[in-house]
């Protein structure tokens, strides 16, 4: 029991310091994605140093639910990629220690770290994201710092344009000065140009104060229009011109209150009571809108008609009366009148339910992106241990620890996670899809793949080997290896030249014996190849001989006959055969035609191929035969 607690510690103790660091290594990533995407925002408005600690430490809040399961897929890559390589992971299962044992400690913290990205999501999150939002709106609204460029026009300051040929950095002195004040309008402008000039900002950070030297100023003295060819201005020579322009630099703090309404500013229980309200506002507008639709036509006659007048009038049919002839024989005041009424009351119609569809459209586009929020803070949070369940068997399977291996492959498998979830959401939030089959859908796809990694490292499966994967495409293309024997530094036992010629001659007895019992140069009989029900294994007999004879003869000393014994190839012992050893799998794939002319075929290539190769076994067998007659008669 006590080997099991230290070994719990230490397995803890390796996942634990390596997710701290993923963590914060992702948490600054994606604070660095955030803050590129929202920097427009921040540069050359002259905010403070404490608006900008907010600002990065609200978004780390609210980044800390996504970067939590990136941080436990990598840690886990990488803690039990050290542990496959540094063998401790064998060290364990050796020791009678199953992964899922191993697993055990992690899984009961990472457990605890889903609580604690719920806990953000639900407490935390709602309240860093309404102080984040309300932060941004309010940096978006500050006026930027008066910074004019040299060369170029600035146009920041309202109703004003600027130029400045050449700025001085040291003295602050302007240079070359161009003003358009545009306050009256384009056509209105008045025209300053000083030959230099600086600009101070006011201590209540209100208002410019705009000094300039050695200039003129013109101006309409009245407002010009179109129609006018002469306008009389009034131009105006200065040494020295003060003036004062409102600019407000200063930063105000939006009222929180805008983010009331948005759904990410919400826990889960106001969300549910917000969905709540809002399906049953939906439902009620939708009902009145029916009954309304349903009711408007009939209204205003239904109160002037009869009971009996208004079954007439339900019963009626245009087609039978003449409405064109009705309409010609009226006059052209009262055809004016009647399509002006028609068109008043379609247009009325038209905006109407046009309003009508888009209140309908925006409570429930509201009311899916509530719904998102709500599903959301519980898939992001199982992401974790799913994470997990995905990292720590590749870990073990891959084998590789460090930096390398592990980050490509978490990076793969988290954009395979982001790309599945963002699309369900998108078709979640548009009403594509039904909202909690959209947001789960990442969820239902990931959560088998990680049992099914979890199953096959725990029983030590090749599911990640490329060699297996490679060797099985060889096998179904009929690619073969080549033998490469070199000689042997040490050699126990030598092969016994005395019998070796007989076992060879009879292999090469059964080998012609089986190329014509077989026919193998023939095509097979069609019908025969699937119904046959017996399944031989005569070849697999002949390659365990041939291979038992390879392996006594590569211990010699000879460099001749090496080089021979790398002629025998290397036999497919069941392509030449039916695709299955089950009887009925073989019938229902001769019965299904295309099938079965594909197996047919490749059948009969292997057939030919087999033959070729029994031919070149018997060739180098008397090849073989003479080297060691050659070897006995020179001792």
């Amino acid at each position: 029991m006590l080997r099991v607690k230290k070994l719990d510690i230490f397995i803890l103790k390796s996942f634990c310091l390596l997710f701290m660091g993923t963590f914060f290594i992702c948490l600054f990533i994606f604070m660095m994605q955030f803050l590129w995407k929202y920097v427009d925002e921040m540069v050359g408005k002259g905010l403070e140093m404490e608006i900008l600690a907010q600002f990065f430490f609200y978004s780390a809040l609210t980044l800390v639910p996504l970067s939590l399961p990136l941080a436990v897929l990598l840690a886990a890559l990488i803690t039990f990629g050290n542990f496959g390589e540094r063998f401790e992971l064998l060290a364990m299962k050796a020791a009678g220690i199953s992964l899922l044992k191993i697993m055990r400690p992690l899984i009961i913290f990472i457990s605890f770290i889903c609580c604690v990205s719920f806990f953000f999501q639900n407490v935390i999150g709602p309240k860093a994201q309404t102080k984040l939002w309300t932060l941004l709106i309010s940096m978006r609204e500050k006026s930027p710092e008066v910074d004019i460029p040299e060369g170029a026009f600035y146009d920041e300051i309202k109703g004003y344009n600027l130029y400045v040929k050449h700025k001085d950095r040291k003295t602050g002195m302007l240079y070359d000065v161009l003003i358009y004040n545009f306050e009256k309008g384009f056509e209105n402008a008045q025209i300053i140009k000083a030959d230099s000039g600086r600009l101070e900002m006011t201590a209540d950070k209100q208002h410019i104060y705009l000094h300039l030297y050695s200039g003129e100023q013109f101006e309409n003295l009245k407002e010009q229009n179109m129609n006018q060819r002469n306008v009389p201005y009034r131009r105006e020579t200065f040494r020295e011109k003060h003036a004062i322009i409102a600019f407000n630099s200063d930063f105000n703090m939006a009222d929180e209150g805008i983010m009331s309404s948005q759904s990410n500013s919400k826990n889960m229980r106001t969300l549910q009571a917000d969905i709540d309200s809002m399906t049953l506002r939906t439902d009620s507008i939708g009902r009145k809108y029916y009954k309304d639709a349903m009711d408007g036509p009939y209204r205003l006659l239904s109160s002037r008609l009869t009971k009996a007048d208004t079954l007439k009038l339900e019963k009626a049919n245009v087609a039978l009366y003449d409405v064109d002839s009705l309409y010609n024989a009226s006059t052209l005041s009262q055809k004016q009148k009647i399509i002006s009424t028609a068109l008043n009351r379609t247009e009325s119609a038209g905006s109407d339910w046009s309003f009508k569809s888009f209140n309908i459209l925006q409570t429930e586009a509201s009311l899916r992106r509530h719904m998102t929020a709500w599903h959301e803070k519980l898939t992001l949070s199982l992401a974790c241990l799913i994470f997990f369940f995905i990292g720590a068997p590749l870990g073990g399977i891959i084998r590789k620890g460090g930096l390398g291996m592990p980050v490509v492959v978490s990076i793969l498998i988290f954009i395979v996670y982001y790309i599945i979830n963002n699309t369900g959401y998108k078709m979640a939030r548009d009403g594509k899809w039904i909202v909690w089959m959209g947001m789960w859908t990442s969820t239902a796809i990931l959560a088998p793949l990680g049992a099914f990694l979890t199953y096959k490292s725990n029983k030590d499966s090749v599911v990640l080997n490329a060699d297996a994967y490679i060797n099985w495409l060889k096998k179904v293309a009929g690619i073969r290896s080549v033998r490469h024997i070199f000689r042997k530094e040490v050699i126990i036992d030598d092969p016994d030249y005395d019998r070796l010629p007989a076992d060879l001659q009879s292999l090469s007895v059964d080998c012609r014996a089986y190329m014509e019992q077989h026919k193998l140069k023939r095509a097979p009989n069609y019908f025969k190849l699937w119904m046959q029900a017996d399944h031989k294994d005569d070849m697999a007999s002949l390659n365990a001989r041939l291979e038992a004879l390879v392996d006594e003869m590569s211990n010699t000393k000879s460099v001749q006959l090496l080089s021979v014994l790398n002629n025998y190839p290397i036999l497919s012992t069941s392509a030449h055969e039916r695709p299955f050893k089950q009887y009925w799998l073989n019938v229902v794939c001769g019965v299904l035609l295309p099938v079965g002319l594909f197996f047919y075929i490749r059948i009969w290539l292997f057939r030919l191929r087999l033959y070729k190769d029994l031919e070149k076994i018997i060739e180098t067998n008397g090849n073989v035969v003479a080297i060691i007659d050659n070897m006995r008669n020179n001792k």
